[in-house]
């Protein structure tokens, strides 16, 4: 396998599972040290689990706009100024619009996009510094559609977009680019389970292409977007959903 970010720190939050765990593993695998973030501690045993060395894990609540900050210090403390963020930690409560509880509305922009700005902005300030910098959001295909119960989950993905944007507009000319991916339902253990049975095989057969996301899949694009490849690319939102929406 070809030492694609060998000497690169990737900073993935979300890496204790499902997709920030598979690009986490996906980026150790081509020579990034990684830094992983997420409120389990199942995170701190990255530096045991990934391939190569030099890892660290850090237990943070995004959601606490001072942990971002804290986040960073520590990863530049620990393991050196990151080349790479990969903003991949959200939640998906859903509710029938008219019954979402207030807690559960804030919980989803709290986790979906404050703690999707906290991390680019203080990720940001060290990349702009440095002059170079890779920033990739994980939006959603509910970021473009209307989802049936996804009120909150739709709101909070369609300013991810909006945010990726500006934060484009600002830094690209500092060398630091931001794009945004849009996946479709990705079969991470969490996205089998809630897609099991008859809606999931609903579901599927509304896709062009017959078929959920590949979590290696999701990592593979997101890979191509943090590389030297795509230094050409910022501000974009990738639709990964099979042709669902041009349908």
């Amino acid at each position: 396998m070809e030492r694609t970010f060998e000497g690169r720190i990737a900073v993935i939050t979300g890496a204790a599972s499902g997709i920030g765990a598979t690009v986490a593993e996906h980026f150790a695998a081509r020579g990034a040290r990684i830094v992983g973030v997420d409120l389990n501690e199942a995170v701190t045993s990255i530096p045991a689990d990934l391939p190569g060395e030099g890892h660290h894990g850090i237990v943070a609540d995004l959601t606490d706009p001072t942990a971002a900050t804290r986040v960073i210090d520590e990863a530049v403390e620990a393991v050196g100024t990151p080349h790479i963020l990969v903003n991949s930690a959200g939640v998906a409560l859903l509710d029938p619009a008219v019954d979402v509880p207030a807690e559960r509305w804030q919980l989803t922009l709290d986790v979906n996009l404050s703690g999707t700005f906290y991390m680019a902005q203080a990720a940001g300030r060290k990349m702009l510094e440095a002059g170079y910098g890779r920033i990739i959001n994980l939006a959603s295909q509910a970021a473009v559609v209307g989802l049936d119960q996804h009120v909150a989950y739709c709101a909070s993905k369609a300013a991810v977009v909006g945010l990726t944007h500006v934060l484009s507009l600002e830094w690209a000319r500092q060398g630091v680019t931001i794009n945004a991916v849009s996946p479709t339902v990705v079969e991470t253990p969490l996205g089998k389970a809630a897609w099991a049975g008859e809606r999931g095989k609903k579901a599927k057969a509304e896709i062009p292409v017959g078929r959920f996301a590949q979590p290696e899949e999701v990592a593979g694009l997101i890979a191509y977007l943090a590389g030297d490849s795509a230094a050409m690319i910022s501000g974009s939102n990738y639709l990964m959903d099979g042709g669902f929406t041009t349908v």
